[in-house]
């Protein structure tokens, strides 16, 4: 039987008509899957909310002829890798540089230069642009730069070396390096006023000592016990305290130091002794400035926060005290030059300016940029048109951020805390609310009352907000007070608002939920899950658990559909529970394999999002209850947070193994994963699909991703776990406030301002080429005749071309208009008439015999392709299917020389055999031999050629025709059998 079949099979292919395919078949894409360089969903766009560190602030003013409004403020900051230039007038941002490799360290003004020393590099800007930089030479990080004239100092990181450039040419030259003393560790550099060539240099063992840096000699070196006066304890007797602060005071050779210990030194540097003495308390000194418009006040800041003012003339008393200035160490100190404003910044995230409007008077906060302190752990949007964010951190704020103008962000107000922190003598920070762990709005009626309800870490009551006002909400729920007295009453896990802004519920840590009316604050309506059900005891008792009591069912996720007929519940131990809305009657209770720590519904769509303790996102829906999907995300970290898609099409997960996973709801597969440097504690998507919002566990910005399918097309595929690309982080980049600005201002700005936010939106423009998982070939099979897929009507008008042009041929020439001449002459006599001339007859201008010449010599584009045979044959072909009917027929008319009738009569030998285009071939072989055929039947060569076309031609005839009376016999056959 075996050799039967065989025989068989030998048979069949021993058939044309049913040979295998052996040469060219579909097959398979096996290449492997590069990484995607960026992730093919969502691109870097923005940071929000980032206004400096702990690298102190540059302030630069900027006089101007005609001036009315007084100097121009300038303020550089540190953003980290990138800096940031704010104008002074209204704190708004100028623009922002781009990002370096290394965090940039300290950071330099002259003139529109920018100097930012990072790593080992100190690099140069102008308008944003690098135009330069400078390295060290030992490949040690730089710590501190400052200008000098033409010359720029640094000290490296380890404070041993002082290294000296000129910076005046083009290409800046190492002019010097200064090495210090073994004990001297070097941490800033001042350049004393009329001191010719001369810096004086602080050093970590709290001694100073002055250099000469032209013949790069120490002149003179002042002890740690000269500067300072240590306080009475016995014990710090023998320490030396290093110098953090160090200024220049307007009057000539007296300088400010600061030391680590409190202490502040008025010092005669000329005369080598210490003028007076101050000491601030609960920290070190961070920052010191003199101002400079006739009074002699001195102000310092404390690594507390508080900011000190002193008063010079009655031997360094103390003026006032802002206790609390910023929410955690002020990093630099500036009096703004000839006016009573000083501007601070600290490690907050905040610069202010303040204003003292006397020397007696209580200095005022006139104006402000601030983001959050502490890295922002949740964020939801607000409203409907995605422009704004609410966010909350570990600083115990609510903050109002706006995606479109940063400046328009503010801190929700918690009430007067600064007089209660001032009559109470508390910091600032530990009157204010305990963070915030969960968030819920609508802004259905945020005209008419609050409309923001938060959870906040182990507390029992729940807070209004009302965005309207800015402010914290009237009213105050508490689900103790709510409960009865003998039952436990638990903290508040989770929140939500309905859809229509009326009512707000709060679920408990024991299992009840209550609902407040929001206009009124009374207390509407209770819910409670009851005891637990059987299933979920059998699935502890195998995994050796304890029993949860009805008390213990903490509510970890809360919601309520769109028309307020269900509010749905989930509970620690892995159950779903849907509550009628207006009975507060249990329904339905669902059974989670594991339990469940949050849940998000999408109220258009009826989809509720669970996230389970097996890293498994369960969806939901409300109608059927029952689960549709179940999304795995990974196997290697907890889930964080989730969010939907305003179209219920995706859903966007973040998890503890620094992964963002976009999953497609419908086919239930994942299309889009990144990996960002950090871990993303909470995300949120945009209600109008615009941007993805992510906040991060180190960092204190807000990022936000645009979605690229809003912009370009997106070809969407399913990918696996090991194709995610690793992606940086939004830098905040470009300037996004231009409003108030001149026009003139605007039209100076080059195209290297606008450098960074194009680098930004680039990868929104990327078209994606979606990966063929099938290859189609050209030719299915070597002994198939392949069509050209054109329409027939193109090879059919090519053969009658002369018949269409006949019949097509005007009767007559068209004829010209005859004209009126504007102004008509008359002739003379009696009648009026006109003097028409009468039209020249127009004579046919002469050809050129120079042009005639150059065309004669001239090759189309036909003529080129056949210089290139044989290698150009699919060229060829494909030129000549790209053309029109005429454009052929007058391509093959200009085939007049031997070379090109012998070379087109081969090509059509060759494309007969490859079996390519036949029909085209047919139809050019046709056309060919009727325009030149007296040509060729002269010429013997070319009547050669003729003859092995022939019997080429009457070979692929014979095999088609063959092949047609097979397929028509085969047809014919089954129709008879049917």
């Amino acid at each position: 039987m075996a050799t039967q079949n065989a025989e068989d099979v030998e048979m069949i292919e021993a058939r044309p008509r049913k040979r295998i395919r052996n040469s060219t078949k579909r097959k398979r894409a096996t290449s492997p899957t590069h990484l995607p360089r960026v992730p093919l969903l969502f691109a870097p766009f923005r940071a929000l909310g980032l206004i400096t560190n702990h690298i102190p602030f540059y302030i630069q003013t900027r006089s101007y002829k005609d001036a009315t409004e007084g100097p121009r403020i300038h303020i550089l900051t540190c953003l980290g890798r990138s800096w940031a230039l704010w104008e002074g007038g209204k704190m708004g941002l100028l623009f922002v540089g781009p990002e370096v490799q290394d965090p940039i360290s300290c950071l330099v003004m002259d003139g529109d230069a920018v100097w930012a020393a990072s790593g080992v590099h100190v690099i140069k800007y102008l308008r944003g642009k690098e135009v330069s930089r400078v390295s060290n030479p030992l490949r040690t990080p730089l710590a501190f730069v400052i200008l000098f004239g033409s010359q720029l100092l640094a000290l490296t990181e380890g404070g041993e070396r002082m290294l000296i450039w000129e910076v005046s040419t083009n290409e800046p030259v190492l002019s010097a390096t200064i090495q210090f003393d073994i004990g001297f560790t070097a941490t800033s550099i001042l350049h004393p006023a009329t001191y010719l060539n001369k810096v004086l240099v602080a050093s970590n063992e709290g001694d100073m000592q002055l250099w000469n840096i032209r013949t790069q000699t120490c002149i003179h070196k002042f002890s740690n016990s000269q500067l300072r006066t240590l306080p009475s304890q016995q014990h710090m007797n023998s320490l030396s305290s290093p110098i953090t602060a160090l200024t220049q005071s307007p009057a000539i050779d007296v300088v400010g130091v600061g030391f680590m210990s409190g202490e502040i030194s008025v010092y005669d540097v000329r005369a080598d002794e210490r003028l007076m003495r101050m000491y601030m308390d609960n920290g070190g000194i961070k920052a010191l400035s003199f101002r400079s418009d006739g009074h002699p006040i001195l102000a310092s800041a404390s690594s507390s926060g508080h900011i000190a003012l002193w008063d010079l003339n009655s031997g360094g008393r103390l003026l006032h005290l802002i206790r609390g200035a910023h929410d955690g160490a002020v990093s630099a100190l500036e009096w703004v030059p000839g006016q009573p404003v000083l501007i601070s910044s600290g490690e907050d995230n905040s610069v202010k300016q303040w204003l003292y409007e006397s020397p007696t008077a209580v200095p005022r906060l006139l104006k402000f940029r601030s983001g959050h302190h502490a890295p922002p752990h949740l964020i939801r949007f607000y409203g409907e048109d995605g422009k704004q964010l609410l966010s909350a951190s570990a600083d115990r704020t609510l903050r109002y951020v706006s995606v479109v103008r940063d400046s328009r962000s503010y801190e929700m107000s918690q009430g007067s805390l600064a007089r209660k922190a001032t009559t109470l003598s508390k910091p600032l920070a530990s009157l204010k609310f305990p963070p915030i762990t969960s968030i819920s709005c609508s802004s259905t009626r945020s005209k008419d009352w609050d409309d923001v309800l938060t959870a906040h870490a182990d507390e029992m009551c729940v807070r209004s907000w009302t965005v309207l006002n800015k402010r914290v909400g009237k009213h105050t729920f508490n689900s103790a007070e709510s409960s009865k007295r003998k039952s436990p009453s638990g903290v508040v896990k989770c929140v939500c608002v309905t859809a229509c802004g009326n009512f707000g519920l709060a679920g408990s840590s024991t299992g009840e939920i209550h609902m407040w009316n929001m206009q009124s604050g009374l207390k509407r309506k209770s819910f409670k899950v009851g005891p637990c059900p059987q299933a979920v005891i059998d699935r502890l008792e195998l995994s050796s658990m304890t029993k949860p009591k009805a008390s213990e069912r903490s509510i970890t996720g809360l919601t309520s559909d769109a028309l307020n007929r269900a509010v749905i519940a989930t509970t620690s131990d892995g159950t779903v529970n849907f509550f009628d809305f207006h009975a507060c009657t249990l329904d339905q209770v669902m059974v989670l394999p594991t339990p469940a720590s949050s849940i998000m519904l999408q109220r258009d769509s009826g989809l509720l999002a669970v996230v389970c303790d097996d890293m498994v996102v369960r969806i939901i829906d409300i109608e059927t209850r029952r689960i549709v999907r179940e999304l795995a995300c990974g196997a290697h970290g907890r889930i964080l947070d989730i969010a939907f898609s305003s179209d219920s099409r995706w859903i966007v997960v973040t998890s503890l193994d620094s992964v963002i996973r976009t999953f497609d709801i419908p086919t239930g597969r994942l299309i889009n994963a990144f990996r960002t440097p950090s871990v993303a504690t909470s995300i949120a998507f945009s209600p109008t699909n615009d941007f993805l919002a992510t906040t991060h566990v180190d960092s204190v910005g807000i990022f936000l991703w645009a979605n690229r399918s809003q912009y370009s097309e997106v070809a969407f595929r399913a990918i696996s776990e090991e194709n995610i690309a690793e992606v940086a982080l939004p830098s905040m980049q470009g300037s996004e406030e231009d409003e108030g600005k001149s026009f003139v201002h605007l039209v100076m700005c080059t195209i290297a301002d606008l450098h960074p936010a194009l680098e930004a939106l680039e990868a929104l423009g990327m078209e994606d080429k979606p990966t063929d998982v099938f290859s189609t070939p050209s030719q299915l099979d070597g002994d198939l005749v392949t069509l050209t897929l054109l329409p027939r009507a193109r090879w059919q008008t090519l053969l009658n071309l002369e018949v269409i042009q006949q019949r097509n041929k005007p009767k007559e020439p068209p004829k010209k208009p005859e004209h009126a001449p504007f102004f008509l002459p008359t002739l003379p006599g009696i009648e009026h008439r006109f003097a028409i001339e009468e039209k020249k007859q127009e004579t046919q201008d002469k050809h050129n015999r120079r042009l005639d010449k150059i065309a004669a010599n001239s090759r189309s584009t036909l003529q080129k392709l056949l210089v290139e045979l044989p290698s150009a044959d699919d060229a060829l072909f494909n030129y000549i299917k790209s053309l029109s009917p005429a454009a052929i027929d007058l391509e093959l008319r200009s085939l007049v020389s031997f070379n090109t009738l012998q070379q087109f009569l081969r090509a059509i030998k060759r494309r007969l055999q490859s079996h390519l285009d036949f029909e085209a071939v047919q139809a050019l072989q046709n056309v060919v031999l009727r325009i030149h055929a007296d040509v060729i039947i002269e010429n013997e060569d070319l009547r050669a050629e003729l003859e092995e076309l022939l019997k080429v031609q009457k070979k692929e005839s014979g095999r088609v025709l063959d092949l047609l009376a097979s397929s028509l016999g085969t047809l014919g056959f089954v129709r008879d059998t049917q």
